[in-house]
């Protein structure tokens, strides 16, 4: 069992090409995504893992993928976002390089690419026709170790580095900053069932906004976390579904008996049964967050992944792209009507307004991050 990462270059980020990266991932591997966070690398960081990679990768390379790392990790002073994904499995670092792709030029014939890499998709290396030894544009889009060993000593690195760091990345100095808002979107657990580019393609479609992601992590929702997040729509759920599994039942039960129920027993079913029935739909979608049931300790694991949007008017732009609760009213080519289910199941949430955002930020606790721990826990410290 290996613990590998990818790390998703500073341009390949700033192209809102992660969706795409991240759905080549996770459709193609069957290993875990078990953390993700963006990170502003600071100048030790880069001269440290400059130095790595120097000492780790082949003759050819020795100074490609550091001289790289010196120079667009940080550029004018200004620190860039980069993306990392951690992953762990049997041979991960085997497989991630295989699917990543080796360091090729780009300049050979356009027939020979196949874009069956995530740099043969997104990489470019070229060099000067005259000489083939004068690298003259150079973009990795991302790096991943060869083996366990060098994945080790970069995590190690890593792990030192993001102790005490923030979750979420400030970089951009905004013309009219009064004008930009953060928004929260969850990615459900259905998107996790089973290895799919599903959470990837998501991503992806959200990209079309032009908002930064600045903030990324894998969470695993606690069932009080499950509680507090969706508390809000409990009564609203109940008046809108009481009166419908109410309605329901009576006419089951003028069936079934042959009679007519009156207004005074058929409110009664509505706040009784109905009631009853629709508290157990929130209980269900507590459940589907969570995994767990309340006054039950038992429960499964289930995992989302939860972003931060920024930019101007972030809140409405996500949501014009996430659609509406019921996928079935959903617009074409929004993210509900692609991949919901139903109200229930309906694969995505964003934030509805500043104020949901702030609380809903709290209750998932977008300020932490998990990756640094699951490193350390590997590295035995």
């Amino acid at each position: 069992m290996e613990l590998s990462y990818v790390m998703v270059t500073p341009y390949t980020v700033a192209k809102s090409r992660t969706g795409g990266v991240i759905a080549r991932l996770l459709s193609r591997l069957d290993l875990e995504l078990a953390g993700a966070q963006i990170v502003l690398p600071d100048g030790k960081f880069v001269a440290d893992y400059a130095a790595l990679l120097r000492k780790q990768n082949f003759p050819n390379q020795l100074t490609l993928l550091a001289d790289y790392v010196e120079t667009h990790f940080i550029s004018g002073g200004r620190p860039h976002r980069v993306l990392l994904l951690l992953f762990r499995g049997q041979e991960a670092c085997r497989k991630l390089s295989d699917i990543c792709g080796a360091l090729h030029a780009e300049n050979r014939g356009i027939e020979s690419l196949t874009g069956e890499t995530i740099r043969d998709t997104y990489a470019d290396l070229i060099v000067d026709p005259l000489n083939n030894e004068q690298v003259t544009y150079f973009e990795p889009a991302v790096l991943t170790p060869r083996n366990q060993k060098d994945a080790l000593e970069d995590l190690a690195l890593i792990g030192a580095f993001l102790e005490g760091k923030e979750n979420i990345a400030a970089n951009m100095d905004y013309p009219s900053p009064s004008k930009i808002e953060k928004t929260l979107v969850i990615l459900k657990p259905d998107n996790w069932n089973y290895a799919s580019s599903r959470p990837g393609t998501i991503i992806d479609m959200f990209s079309r906004t032009g908002m930064r992601i600045v903030g990324i992590k894998v969470h695993q929702f606690s069932l009080e976390e499950a509680l507090e997040f969706y508390g809000p729509v409990e009564e609203a759920l109940k008046k809108k579904l009481a009166p419908v599994f109410g309605r329901k039942a009576a006419e089951i039960l003028e069936k079934e008996f042959q009679i007519e129920l009156n207004e005074k027993i058929r409110n009664l079913l509505t706040e009784s049964f109905g009631r009853e029935y629709a508290e157990r739909e929130f209980q269900n979608i507590v459940e589907f967050m969570s995994g767990r049931r309340s006054g039950s300790g038992a429960g499964k694991s289930v995992k989302t992944m939860i972003l931060v949007y920024e930019g101007e008017g972030a809140i409405g732009k996500i949501r014009e792209v996430l659609g509406p609760t019921d996928p079935l009213k959903a617009p074409g080519g929004t993210v509900r009507r692609e991949f919901g289910s139903n109200v229930m199941i309906n694969t995505a949430h964003a934030s509805d307004s500043a104020e949901s955002f702030n609380r809903e930020k709290n209750i998932v606790k977008i300020g932490e991050n998990g990756l640094r721990d699951i490193i350390l826990e590997h590295l035995g410290h």
